[in-house]
């Protein structure tokens, strides 16, 4: 492993502690931010894009951001989805600003250079000039100025795209292990949007991807995971990683409201706590085997949310080193029944930025955020469970945290 020496990383070294630490700096840098941006973002890995669903027909299209540049996800035949730049090839404009719509090209308003849904550049006004007079140079040639296409998957019903070329196709960028993890939700079934919810946290986009791979926090931080037994440390539990550590998934089962050794040691625990409509935890057996919880972080860029019947994309835009954005995409089934559908809308009220969950978590990382920005030479601890990078059988344990960082650092240079 070679250590960068370019005067970007003068004075940053992580440790002789390389597993059992990790250096606030990682969280709070420029240049280490804008070297992610590079080796991580826009390097070999597959990043989040959208549903198929919500692009069904052609010309339908989406707009999102993967690491710092904005892309458009368009449905450009039949049985095609392309993802190009959102930035005209003429003078960089990001002409799109639509979330979503349907269009039948892709126009840049500024001088209304076309493009067809490909991102193949089919437009230049006044290319031959008027009146003999000015025009573009006679060797420009529109094949060579299209706009930016990255290459794509679309891998049951969710779509995939990298800028790099060293990307592995998408079932080996997860691996056999992963792949069964991750083709146990997102089975080959038609998916259906239920709605969204988006916010900003001002914290690094990496502390996101930690909290999900931190499974014993949730019984101590959640008072609702812990009260109804939805996700605590005292419930059969597991949480894998694949061979490299960059993905990781949590595995639990749910408990009930009971007190007993655990909960007795957890201040947050309110066994009297009782809910005003208990449908939202109307529960319904759908996957094989026995869990019900599978949290799949596909580093680096989302979460595949698997939480009783909710079922949730956690897309990770980062802004700089101090905030990223969560963009959160609720589904169903197609072929859900109209009772299922409702049974997961109201699940989708424990998660979000206002859910009965997911608020401890933007609260609790933005509050990291502002604890270690002022000692950016300090450390993290992350021990629990050992110094060991490997699945375990419990929840408490860190050991995804190091994998994560173990590959962090290999991709990284450090």
């Amino acid at each position: 492993m070679t250590v960068q020496t370019d005067h970007a990383w003068a004075g940053r070294a992580w440790g002789t502690d390389d597993a059992g630490k990790v250096p606030y700096w990682v969280y709070t840098d420029q240049a280490v931010y804008d070297r992610e941006l590079q080796r991580i973002w826009y390097g070999p890995h597959w990043l989040y894009c959208a549903l198929e669903a919500e692009i069904p027909a052609v010309g339908d299209f989406k707009t999102t951001t993967l690491g710092a540049r904005p892309v458009i996800v368009v449905r450009s035949a039949e049985d095609e989805i392309s993802v190009v730049e959102n930035r005209c090839a003429h003078r960089g404009v990001k002409f799109c600003q639509a979330r979503q719509g349907h269009t039948q090209d892709l126009l840049c308003p500024y001088h209304q250079w076309a493009y067809d849904l490909r991102g193949n550049l089919v437009g230049v006004p006044f290319r031959r000039g008027v009146k003999r007079q000015g025009g573009m140079p006679q060797d420009f040639d529109p094949a060579n100025h299209g706009l930016r296409r990255l290459r794509v998957e679309v891998v049951n019903g969710v779509v995939w795209a990298t800028f790099s070329d060293r990307t592995p196709p998408f079932r080996d960028y997860l691996g056999e292990k992963f792949w069964a993890h991750y083709t146990r939700v997102y089975d080959g079934r038609k998916l259906e949007v239920l709605g969204y919810n988006r916010q900003h946290i001002p914290a690094n986009w990496k502390l996101m991807m930690e909290n999900i791979k931190d499974p014993y926090h949730a019984g101590l931080l959640h008072v609702f995971f812990a009260t109804f037994g939805l996700f605590r440390a005292d419930q059969k539990s597991a949480v894998d990683i694949d061979e490299t550590g960059r993905h990781g998934i949590l595995i639990s089962r749910k408990g009930e409201q009971e007190v007993n050794d655990v909960t007795a040691g957890m201040r947050n625990f309110q066994g009297d706590l009782t809910l005003a409509d208990p449908r939202i935890l109307d529960v319904v057996k759908e996957f094989p085997g026995d869990e019900t919880v599978g949290m799949i972080t596909v580093f680096p860029s989302v979460i595949l949310q698997q939480q009783v019947n909710s079922l949730t994309a956690r897309q990770i835009v980062p802004t700089g080193p101090g905030g990223f954005d969560f963009h959160w995409t609720h589904w169903c089934y197609a072929d859900d029944t109209p009772e299922m559908k409702l049974r997961r809308t109201r699940q989708a009220n424990l998660f979000g930025p206002a859910g009965f969950v997911s608020a401890d978590d933007g609260e609790i990382i933005e509050m990291s955020q502002q604890g270690f920005s002022p000692v950016p030479d300090e450390d993290a601890l992350v021990i629990m469970g050992g110094r060991d990078i490997a699945p375990t059988d419990y929840m408490v344990t860190e050991t995804a945290i190091r994998g994560m960082y173990r590959y962090w650092r290999e991709m990284m240079g450090l």
